[in-house]
């Protein structure tokens, strides 16, 4: 029988079902970066020593942890980890690791502490009251202290509010003071005046969305965002009236935004039990 091109393409159709793909070790590469820096992020997780290994989206962990509570969120950080979508996980549980070395704790908190400073001077870089102010952050045990000098009592007053809500503070020291000679300039300059040209709607979209994961006051997976020429559109849902005001007042001071619309955000009912 000759050899028809539809037999051609029925035959190389057989040999991508039957031939694996080839492995990308660039992409395993960088699987295993992102997962290994989650894993390095979180604060349960972060005194523990996880192996990872990555092959195309298959994910195995080696190692060890104090209980099965740790070994389940290994698995759980591994499968929320963009590109993961099966975890072996051979970690193993030795409860006798309760008693962790001093370092590997102090290192820890150093990390955590460098990661929530770095999280409110995002949040501060992001906002149209503090983009430009000179603030230092720094955090200690989650107690957060700023430092600097502002335009505005709004400007202060923004910076404790939202290093205050954000995920991991347990108490602020606001000693940011203000600037008289940037006082009279910054009257003459509105900061709603214009000063260059405006972000895109993803920026401003993706700011408001991670301002939201970022805070302890708000569920940000239930709040959609949109914006259209800096005109932000919330819609979801949230649990009271006072997360709808904090998810209004964060998307509103957020660079780039003309003004937000919530119309479509709800707040749940509460159902009687």
């Amino acid at each position: 029988m000759p050899f028809t091109p539809r037999m051609a393409v029925l035959a190389a159709a057989l040999l991508s079902v039957c031939v694996p793909a080839l492995a990308d070790p660039v992409q395993d590469a960088r699987l295993q970066g992102s997962l290994q820096t989650a894993l390095s992020l979180n604060r349960i997780l972060n005194p523990f020593r996880i192996q990872v290994e990555v092959e195309g989206a298959r994910a195995r962990l080696t190692g060890e942890v104090e209980n099965a509570v740790e070994r389940d969120l290994a698995e759980h950080v591994a499968l929320a980890t963009r590109g993961i979508e099966q975890v072996d996980n051979q970690l193993q549980v030795n409860p006798r690791l309760v008693e962790r070395p001093l370092e590997l704790r102090a290192y820890a908190q150093r990390l955590e502490d460098a990661t929530l400073a770095a999280i409110i001077r995002a949040r501060l870089l992001w906002s149209r009251l503090t983009e430009k102010a000179a603030i230092d952050v720094q955090s200690s045990d989650g107690v957060v202290t700023l430092r600097g000098k502002v335009d505005s009592a709004e400007a202060k007053e923004l910076a404790g509010l939202l290093a205050r809500t954000s995920d991991g503070v347990h108490l602020v020291n606001n000693l940011v003071s203000l600037d008289t000679a940037a006082m009279a300039k910054a009257r003459e300059n509105p900061v709603d005046a214009p000063s260059g040209p405006p972000p895109s709607d993803s920026w401003v979209v993706d700011k408001i969305q991670t301002s939201y994961r970022f805070s302890r006051n708000l569920d940000g997976l239930n709040i959609k965002v949109a914006s259209e020429q800096g005109m932000v559109r919330l819609s979801g849902e949230v649990v009271s009236s006072e997360q709808k005001t904090i998810a209004v007042d964060i998307a509103r001071q957020i660079v780039g935004v003309r003004g937000v619309d919530a119309d479509l955000l709800r707040v749940a009912s509460k159902v009687e039990g």
